[in-house]
């Protein structure tokens, strides 16, 4: 099966360290990082599509996290 993700957060060290953990953990990155401005508490907001392919079927009780 094909498991997606979109991982999103303030535009830190703390996003860059949780993609770089996902990309070691078999991740890849699927399309362009995404940027916004969150006007209220003035600060961007990144984004970024991950996928992976895993052994199974696909289930809504699956928490993507884990793989």
């Amino acid at each position: 099966m094909k498991l997606y993700r979109y991982l999103t957060g303030p535009d830190d060290s703390a996003f860059c360290h949780r993609v770089t953990e996902a990309l070691n953990r078999g991740w890849s990155l699927h399309g362009d990082p995404t940027l916004t401005f969150d006007p209220v508490k003035g600060r961007v907001i990144c984004g970024q599509a991950i996928v992976r392919d895993a052994p199974g079927d696909y289930s809504p009780a699956l928490k993507l996290s884990d793989f």
